[in-house]
């Protein structure tokens, strides 16, 4: 732009041909004689040098390097450390947030996204479905995992995706680390470029995850005259329970209860127990319970009697969130008089009773932000507690793996590898045995990539003569509304048929047809 007072020139400083000082008729002296016109040498006010604000540095947009409030250095509120929106990522950001009150960690507390995600589930790492951690972070950082999005703060900046200086690419601490000594150089590619490092998560699937969501317009009154025709009279209805029942969601399905019972007087359970038999008599009850009332029942029904459904209990409390859990406890106290962990200490020992106890704390660090330098120390800390030792240092274990938040222990998991060439699951097996070997491999494997622990779950409960019915009914339900689709992924990745193929062929009749409901579709 042109400064007032100076001969008017496009393009400002530096100075184009034609411009100060060697444009013709200027100093010496123009045609007019000595001392210089109006616009001539000395600048008047405005000239050259001083320019007006905006002038260089920096200049307005369009000179160089093109700088608006927000740029670089330095940013006004909402640069770099990103702003709302950015890193940590915001609601409806990675893990996607369930519907508030449904399955999937909403705030009424349902079941836990992963993660990621599917970091249902959460975390870090941005790249990867189930906030894994692979990701070399070639394409644009928009982090996490949005490939050449300009991050916020950076308008029109060139190259707005590469690492800024001192900072590798990586994300500033957050306020839940002030101060962290991690400029992480390695971060968030993780790995820093040693290539062959096995990927904890495939990238983040965005968005919602599950296969049953709310049906527009369902009106609790209507739903239960619905119910009551296909129970009324000769007969059951079985197609009109399994169209309703499979196209609610947990909190459309719920309220039924007391709809039912305010619009007939009757209680819907007992009517549906005494028309429905069998295994789809136990996939409509589970489907009408709150996800903290069919935890704390499942949990119970895994200790009570005779033998502990040991992977049940562990499978439940490694994959709910800390509110969840609170919730579970709360429920269960209140259903069975008897607080979780004393049941849980009366029906099991040893060192994996203190690693169910740990968990039912619901006492999780959840922060998202990853310092890898801490994520080194507790590798060496494990390493140091297991193959480095005669002996193994359980406790250790226990209190890494409890205690950590999940995106920092897809960090630790990796940087183990890394610095013993040999898998965290590897080093428990050859550490440990029995259920305290089983318990601490499912951790493991639930926080590495929750779809895939899922997916592993069902297809074991599958295999095989016989069904295991009660983890096929418990995981389709809860699963349902956080991250069937990505279960479904891993599952036809890893057992090479889908999971509604699997499911179609090992059940049947009206059992088989919801089921089939929450599954959503073949892959």
């Amino acid at each position: 732009m042109s400064y007032p007072g100076y001969p008017p020139q496009a393009g400002g400083y530096p100075p184009q041909p034609g411009a100060y000082p060697s444009q013709p008729g200027a100093y010496p002296p123009q045609p007019g004689g000595y001392p210089p016109q109006a616009g001539g040498y000395p600048p008047q006010a405005g000239g050259y040098p001083p320019q007006q604000p905006g002038g260089y540095p920096p200049q307005q947009p369009g000179g160089y390097p093109p700088q608006q409030p927000g740029g670089y250095p330095p940013q006004q509120p909402g640069g770099y450390p990103p702003q709302a929106g950015g890193y940590p990522p915001q609601a409806g950001g990675y893990p996607q947030a369930p519907p508030q009150g449904s399955w999937g960690g909403g705030p009424a507390g349902g079941y836990p996204s992963i993660g990621l995600g599917n970091l249902s589930n959460p975390g870090y790492n941005p790249g990867m479905p189930g906030g894994g951690m692979q990701h070399p972070q070639s394409q644009g950082m928009g982090y996490p995992g949005q490939p050449g999005q300009p991050m916020p703060g950076y308008p029109g900046a060139p190259s707005p995706n590469q690492p800024m200086p001192g900072y590798g690419g990586a994300p500033a601490p957050t306020p839940g680390y002030p101060k962290a000594p991690s400029p992480n150089p390695s971060m968030p590619a993780y790995g820093g470029g040693g290539g062959g490092v096995m990927p904890i998560a495939p990238p983040i699937n965005r968005g919602f995850r599950g296969t049953i969501k709310d049906f527009p317009g369902a009106d609790p009154l209507r739903d239960s005259e619905v119910l009551r025709k296909a129970m009324k009279g000769f007969g059951t209805d079985e197609q009109a329970i399994i169209e309703l029942l499979g196209s609610r969601s947990n909190r459309q399905r719920v309220p039924l209860l007391r709809s039912y019972k305010t619009a007939y007087g009757k209680d819907l359970i007992k009517d549906l127990n005494s028309e429905l038999s069998g295994d789809f008599r136990k996939l409509v009850m589970v489907t009408l319970k709150t996800p903290a009332e069919l935890d704390a029942s499942e949990l119970h029904s895994a200790i009570k009697g005779a033998g502990t459904d040991e992977a049940c209990l562990i499978e439940i409390l490694s994959s709910r969130s800390n509110a969840e859990i609170k919730e579970i406890n709360r429920i269960y106290k209140q259903e069975y008089k008897k607080s979780l962990e004393d049941a849980i200490s009366g029906d099991t020992s040893g060192h994996f009773r203190r690693l169910l106890i740990s968990l039912a704390q619901g006492n999780r660090d959840e922060r998202e932000h990853v310092d890898i330098s801490l994520a080194q120390q507790d590798a060496q800390a494990l390493y140091a507690a297991g193959e480095n030792k005669l002996g193994t240092d359980e406790s250790k274990f226990n209190a890494i793996l409890c205690a950590r938040s999940k995106p920092h222990l897809r960090a630790v998991f990796m940087e183990y590898q890394k610095m013993c060439g040999r898998d965290i699951e590897k080093s428990i097996g050859r550490e440990m045995s029995g259920d305290l070997e089983s318990g601490m491999l499912a951790v493991v494997k639930c926080i590495k990539h929750t779809p895939a622990y899922f997916a592993e779950r069902l297809y074991k409960a599958m295999k095989g003569a016989g069904t295991k019915d009660t983890t096929l009914i418990r995981i389709m339900v809860t699963r349902s509304e956080v991250d069937m689709l990505d279960i479904r992924q891993e599952y036809v990745k890893n057992y090479g048929k889908s999971l509604y193929t699997h499911i179609s062929g090992d059940t049947s009749g009206d059992y088989k047809k919801l089921l089939l409901k929450f599954c959503g579709g073949s892959d």
